[in-house]
């Protein structure tokens, strides 16, 4: 419909409805607003189909491009030129754009169609190259199935020709492919060959039986040379099998050499004769040979490794019976440095008969008991070292003890001034103990620091053969005390004697000396009740051994 018919359409319809609106009798106002709603009515569909238009002219130029983008990708995969005519048309002849996009297609499908026929190309090729290679390799080989991948980015004729190259020379690699394949046939018959060769060797070490081993394998394998097998599969079964047996040599040499090391320790704790040892010299000539120096048959064999194992089994049965003698010989030292340190052995270390009745029955280990022994003893040492310097002390303590207790006698003795034979010894001795009871107080003092200074540092009782010296040192300051008291008494009673009638003084002698003797006896019992045990008569400083009545009996 023409713009002229289209306005007298508008004319006419306009001019009916001013004949409508005079019968009405419609106001001139009400006229002008209904014709300005009329020509926005208008101007809304106008835009509507506007915007419809402006959307299909959209689409057309996308499926344009699309469609020329298409053409190009197919025209550079196979390095021609696209052909767009679209440039070349002059603005006044310039076709129309669905004109534009029926050429642009029937251009694509044109080019798709080529493509495809170049693609057929690509594929016929690529397939027989792949004939070509299986036949090379001999067999279907699904990992080169990627190696004949089409690339559709380059489809070119210049790909196709470097393709055409590519089958040229693997046809060519097939004509020569007998002589390759004889080749590596010899190859792999001279691998197979050194593979056995090896395989048997290891047999003969392990004790295995060759053919069996091989017939698992492939059965080829022990038949005539020109039937065996040298497949891949074959080849690669060969090659894990002798590495298995490599490793279980291996492992067996070191099996064998822990083993002969432990009898090597054996025979030589117990002094074996040479002729017991003469029946394993052949495990023990291996102890330090490498993988390859071990060549003899059955060297390591199950049955050889069972017949060590049983003989290591027997020495150490004849170890427990020594071992018993070894622990009571360790046992015995253990309670020789505790007599010399003044330690008491703990409740667990002093069940001997208990821990012998049990390596006997076999219930314990005496290795283990050995061990604990030892590492009693090791401790016992270590602590010596703590209280070396206290003990020393105590030592000198306990011999000024000994000194007090004997010019204590000494003083007692009513004929200690009559001359007689040695009186002069005994004299300078009684100057010599006088000088040395006048240093014990000190020496008391002394050593109560040192054993507070240690306690506090160890956080335990300083003990002294089961006592603790702390006690010991209080409770003989507390005697020496009530000594003094007594002392003072005596001189007291002594002061009365000259007021008191002749039967009186004939009387007053005896009560000093019973004080005396109550004296010693209440010092030793003390001393021998803070003992947690009865003292041994072979320790020369038990509690009891304070006085000296129990050190010089």
């Amino acid at each position: 419909m023409s713009k002229t018919q289209i306005e007298s359409i508008c004319a006419s319809l306009l001019q009916e409805l001013e004949i409508i609106w005079d019968e009405v009798g419609e106001t001139k106002t009400e006229r002008e607003k209904i014709l300005i709603e009329i020509e926005d009515e208008c101007k809304e569909a106008y835009s509507r189909k506007i915007e419809n238009v402006k959307e299909e002219r959209t689409r057309l130029k996308q499926e344009i491009a699309d469609s020329e983008a298409r053409v190009i990708a197919i025209s550079s995969a196979m390095e021609e030129p696209p052909i767009l005519g679209r440039q070349h048309q002059s603005d006044h002849s310039r076709r129309s754009l669905k004109e534009e996009l029926v050429k642009i297609l029937q251009k694509l499908k044109d080019m798709e169609k080529r493509k495809s026929e170049r693609k057929n190309q690509f594929i016929q090729v690529i397939e027989n190259m792949r004939c070509v290679k299986d036949e090379i390799n001999g067999e279907s080989d699904e990992s080169c199935s990627s190696d004949f991948s089409i690339d559709e980015s380059d489809l070119s004729l210049r790909k196709l020709e470097e393709l055409h190259r590519d089958l040229y020379t693997l046809q060519e690699q097939k004509e020569d492919n007998i002589f390759v394949v004889l080749l590596a046939q010899r190859n792999r018959i001279k691998q197979i060959q050194e593979h056995l060769k090896y395989l048997e060797s290891l047999c003969s070490v392990l004790g295995l039986n060759f053919r069996e081993t091989a017939t698992k394998i492939h059965p080829s394998l022990v038949e005539s040379e020109g039937s065996r097998s040298i497949s891949n599969e074959t080849l690669n079964k060969l090659a894990s099998s002798v590495n298995q047996w490599h490793e279980t040599k291996i492992q067996r040499m070191q099996e064998l050499q822990d083993l002969a090391t432990t009898m090597l320790e054996f025979w030589s704790l117990m002094d074996t004769p040479a002729e017991e040892q003469q029946k394993f010299m052949n495990v023990s000539c291996n102890i330090a040979a490498t993988v390859s120096e071990i060549t003899k048959p059955d060297s390591l064999s199950l049955d050889l490794l069972e017949e060590v194992k049983a003989e290591i089994c027997r020495l150490e049965e004849l170890k427990w019976s020594k071992m018993k003698e070894l622990v009571l010989k360790k046992r015995s030292e253990l309670e020789e440095i505790c007599k010399r340190t003044h330690i008491v052995l703990e409740e667990q270390d002093l069940a001997v008969e208990n821990v012998i009745k049990a390596i006997e029955s076999g219930d314990v280990n005496p290795e283990t008991i050995l061990e604990q022994i030892e590492y009693r003893a090791g401790k016992v040492k270590e602590e010596a070292l703590s209280r070396k310097d206290i003990l020393e002390k105590a030592e000198k303590w306990l011999n000024a003890c000994e000194e007090e207790n004997w010019l204590e006698e000494y003083n007692q003795d009513e004929n200690r001034y009559n001359a007689g034979k040695g009186s002069h010894l005994i004299l300078k001795r009684a100057e010599k103990a006088r000088a040395l009871v006048n240093k014990l107080p000190a020496m008391v003092e002394a050593l109560v620091s040192k054993i507070k200074i240690w306690e506090s540092e160890k956080e335990a009782e300083f003990l002294f053969d089961g006592n603790r010296l702390l006690s010991m040192l209080e409770e003989y300051t507390e005697l020496r005390e009530e000594r003094e008291q007594e002392r003072r008494r005596k001189r007291d009673l002594k002061k009365l004697q000259g007021q008191v009638t002749s039967e009186q003084e004939k009387g007053t002698p005896t009560r000093p000396q019973s004080a005396k003797k109550s004296l010693k006896v209440s010092t030793n019992k003390r001393f021998a009740s803070s003992s947690p045990q009865t003292p041994r008569t072979d320790s020369p400083h038990s509690a009891k051994s304070i006085t000296p009545q129990s050190r010089h009996g």
